[in-house]
């Protein structure tokens, strides 16, 4: 199943947050809940903020579209997170999110689910009250520049995060190893870089649309990261089971998690 490239010009017109929300995370039939993306991410950022250590001053989220979920478990480990994302509705919904307002997706099982993870005895309005004060802003990003945030130039921060973006951003293998480069520009050496992506995925299905996504393996994210100038400290991948309908939804194959630690610049 192949579909032509979707540029980002495509994303700002017409991607939907509410139906990406439904077919994607809805708690009983949402695709990367059913095929277990969803309970693998979690568990895995717990890890990385929790016994693995990864904080600082600032976190940029980059591609956060309109879900807040990757944001749990890292407020309780930074002073700040930066939202960055190249569609205005998925800044608008992101932040509508973050206050919690009336007709936005309900996260609630997922933050009881982050809170048990986490074992702090923190209650669902505890660690939404949590994520709320520690998201300070979103803004425009376009992974493509040199600069993603241009035209501002912020300090390089402690760390950056990205989940199922980059893939959708590119055409092709070496524009993806670009824009890790241009990422990186954005974090300080020694900094933290979490990378979420569905593998062998060439397509998926969104609000009836449907959209590209470059098609990665674990070789290819293996040496793009550490030929970025990156020493890999945790990387998981979990297959997922064929489903014909699924599949018809989103083709990828397995999800792969990436922790990885800037040593040098490309």
């Amino acid at each position: 199943m192949e579909t032509s490239f979707t540029d980002k010009d495509t994303y700002q017109d017409i991607f939907d947050p509410e139906g990406y929300l439904n077919t994607y995370y809805n708690p009983k039939s949402g695709l990367l809940v059913v095929d277990g993306f969803l309970n693998f991410a979690l568990k895995k950022l717990c890890e990385a903020f929790g016994k693995r250590g990864v904080r600082g001053k600032t976190l940029i989220d980059i591609g956060h579209g309109p879900t807040i979920y990757q944001d749990l478990s890292a407020c309780e480990s930074f002073d700040e997170i930066i939202g960055a994302d190249y569609t205005d509705r998925n800044r608008e919904y992101y932040e509508r999110s973050l206050r919690n307002e009336a007709g936005t997706f309900d996260w609630t099982n997922v933050i009881q689910k982050v809170c048990a993870m986490e074992g702090k005895g923190m209650s669902v309005e505890e660690k939404k009250k949590k994520l709320r004060d520690t998201v300070k802003k979103t803004m425009k990003c376009d992974v493509l520049n040199d600069n993603p945030l241009e035209p501002l130039m912020l300090p390089q921060v402690d760390c950056v995060m990205s989940l199922c973006c980059l893939e959708c951003a590119c055409c092709d293998l070496d524009t993806y190893r670009n824009v890790l480069k241009n990422v990186s520009s954005l974090l300080k050496p020694g900094g933290h870089l979490i990378i979420m992506e569905v593998l062998n995925c060439s397509t998926y299905l969104s609000g009836g649309k449907r959209f590209s996504c470059l098609v990665l393996t674990e070789e290819f994210m293996r040496s793009a990261i550490t030929e970025t100038g990156y020493e890999i400290v945790d990387l998981e991948v979990i297959p997922r089971k064929y489903d014909k309908d699924q599949y018809e939804l989103c083709n990828h194959d397995s999800s792969l998690f990436v922790l990885a630690r800037k040593v040098k610049t490309p």
